[in-house]
């Protein structure tokens, strides 16, 4: 064996992991199918703008270690995540708050917009499905322009069936804060995610374009560990059958204009419009480009040789997962780690706790300090 730790991933996990090893003198192979590292922050540059490939990504967090951490690698702005929703040409705010309210109803004191969403909202003890559910917390108005259409959009399935706990609680604020995330730290480093991952696999032998699955004989060979970071089922031959996901198409341009929509991302909230959300990558780091690069966002149904993105987490995937847990468990020599290999969304910060608490309990670390 020519390694300590084969690693199945050159995405923030793996290079984590590969980072903390290779300090405690640790050899670490790792690989990955595609031909890039960075997994879905991955970055790269087009017109002088740093395009996030996979979709917007926001770091936040409220946990100061890992923040530390992060900025070890790369110098973060002060990017404050403010979208907005467009409803067939009106726009809203988001989160939910006064000036969406005072948009919607002409309110502009907290009382009466909470009067107003209380008079709306549906008195359901038990919600059996998420229109339901959206209706129990923020009523007809709201629900209808806000929630419905992209909803439906994004998993591609009427409110009606899609389970209740997709939407457990809904961000109402009765302030004028447009600040989405209310974690202390955030940001966008500048200069893009890349840079971040290119430092951690710094010291590693890093293998592009190299599927696993294509030589896992070989590849298991080269070490006495492996740290797997991609999709679980496909990890067991799919032999429970296979995890569902909604997967993303993205299209993007270069506009010939400085300014296209004046924010980093815009909702689209109306079923009719076929993309989820536009994103505007130069506004993430404040750019003054003569150029503009816009990504059009379409949500579709995950088929094999897609990239998966969302777990389907209703009661059949949530049980097929149990069944495919229980087998990693029984994997002695095998960390199960990342976003496919839980069958979880994760934010980014979730992921480089994850991944340090991995790689510390490995190697019977303590934190410093």
């Amino acid at each position: 064996m020519y390694y300590d730790y084969l690693i199945v991933g050159a995405g923030p996990y793996g290079a984590i992991f590969a980072h903390e090893a290779l300090k405690c003198n640790k050899k670490c192979l790792v690989i990955d199918k595609r031909d890039h590292i960075g997994g879905n922050i991955y970055t790269e540059q087009v017109e002088g703008i740093n395009v996030h490939k996979y979709g917007a990504h926001i770091f936040h967090t409220n946990d100061k270690e890992i923040w530390d951490y992060v900025n070890r690698f790369a110098t973060f702005n002060r990017y404050t995540n403010s979208p907005i929703a467009n409803f067939k040409g009106e726009i809203y705010n988001l989160p939910f708050n006064m000036n969406t309210f005072h948009r919607l109803w002409g309110v502009s004191d907290p009382a009466e917009a909470e009067e107003k969403i209380a008079s709306q909202c549906l008195e359901c003890v038990a919600p059996q499905n998420l229109e339901e559910q959206a209706l129990s917390l923020v009523g007809r108005d709201i629900y209808e322009k806000l929630i419905k259409g992209y909803t439906e959009k994004q998993w591609g399935r009427d409110c009606k069936d899609l389970p209740a706990f997709i939407i457990k609680r809904l961000p109402v604020r009765f302030t004028w804060d447009n600040n989405y995330f209310n974690d202390q730290y955030q940001g966008i480093p500048v200069g893009g995610y890349t840079q971040i991952v290119e430092k951690l696999l710094d010291g590693s032998e890093v293998r592009l374009n190299t599927d696993y699955f294509a030589h896992r004989d070989y590849f298991d060979s080269v070490a006495p560990k492996t740290i797997y970071t991609g999709m679980l089922d496909e990890f067991f031959n799919f032999q429970f059958g296979p995890l569902e996901y909604r997967t993303l198409h993205f299209d993007t341009e270069i506009v010939d204009k400085p300014n296209f929509q004046g924010n980093a991302v815009v909702n689209y909230t109306d079923k009719e419009t076929p993309f989820t959300r536009i994103i505007e990558h130069k506004h993430f780091e404040f750019g003054e480009q003569p150029k503009t690069v816009v990504t059009r966002e379409y949500s579709k149904e995950y088929r094999a040789g897609d990239e998966p993105y969302y777990p389907v987490n209703d009661q059949k995937n949530s049980q097929r997962y149990i069944s495919y847990k229980e087998l990693a468990e029984k994997e002695k020599n095998v960390i199960f780690g990342g976003r496919l290999a839980e069958y979880k969304y994760y934010d980014m910060w979730q992921i480089f706790r994850n991944a340090l608490d991995a790689v510390r309990k490995e190697l019977n670390q303590t934190p410093a300090g």
